[in-house]
């Protein structure tokens, strides 16, 4: 399984949210190249990334930010936060972006992920599926959407995705453990791949989710970046190396 350490971008610099509430930020690195190294150097061996300001709807320089990432690792990054339009998605994977992550597109224009799978590749394309309560939100995690995320899961299996990134919103940044059950029920019901994120905190929520079968990775954000856990004993945890 794989964990991946999770680089969320506001205005530049690396800061973490609680439940993705904007008034609710701590800033951790003033340089997040400088976190992509620290990660990296501790074993990572792929990088997520966001822009808390596209999904916002924000202006930033976080693009910026986002190359000068990709210029100083030699691991995958997945990014997402404001991809909107086929143009932003050609634009990050131009970069160097290895996986571009789609979140309220992907529910407000179904037809504009299929066409980004047709144009990119499965591989290139992932759908962030971002829940309270069982319900999608969408626009930086402030507005509830219709959809629910089995919904929304099976559609991107329909429209061809091959993995999903689920993240329970009620635990981000809250330390309070992962939703092990929501998720693998999703990877279960759906047939795809998942990646699950929001509220990882200790060794025994990656031993967990690693017994879920279909879940392929796991994002961790807030447990890394306050010393709740290593990156190191977290990825021994994700290959199956439980002595840690």
């Amino acid at each position: 399984m794989i964990v991946f350490p999770a680089i969320d971008l506001r205005g530049g610099r690396c800061v973490r949210l609680r439940q993705g509430r904007a008034e609710e930020e701590r800033v951790f690195f003033d340089d997040p190249v400088v976190a992509a190294r620290q990660w990296i150097e501790e074993g990572a061996t792929w990088l997520h990334v966001v822009n808390l300001d596209g999904a916002f709807q924000q202006d930033s320089p976080n693009l910026r930010v986002l190359g000068r990432i990709i210029g100083a690792v030699e691991v995958p990054v997945q990014f997402g936060g404001g991809l909107r339009t086929l143009a932003d998605v050609e634009q990050v994977l131009a970069m160097g972006v290895s996986r571009a992550i789609l979140g309220t597109v992907a529910v407000k224009a179904p037809a504009l992920m299929a066409e980004a799978v047709a144009r990119f590749g499965a591989e290139c394309i992932t759908v962030s599926v971002d829940a309270r309560n069982g319900q999608v939100l969408t626009h930086g995690w402030r507005q509830a959407s219709a959809i629910n995320a089995l919904e929304l899961g099976l559609r991107a299996r329909w429209l061809g995705l091959e993995r999903l990134i689920y993240t329970d919103v009620s635990r981000d940044g809250m330390l309070t453990g992962a939703n092990v059950q929501a998720t693998g029920d999703l990877a279960r019901r759906t047939g795809l791949k998942v990646i699950a994120a929001g509220g990882v905190a200790s060794l025994d929520d990656i031993r967990r989710l690693r017994g879920e079968p279909g879940i392929e990775g796991v994002v961790i954000g807030q447990a890394l970046y306050s010393g709740a856990l290593s990156l190191s004993e977290a990825i021994e945890m994700g290959r199956g190396n439980d002595a840690g």
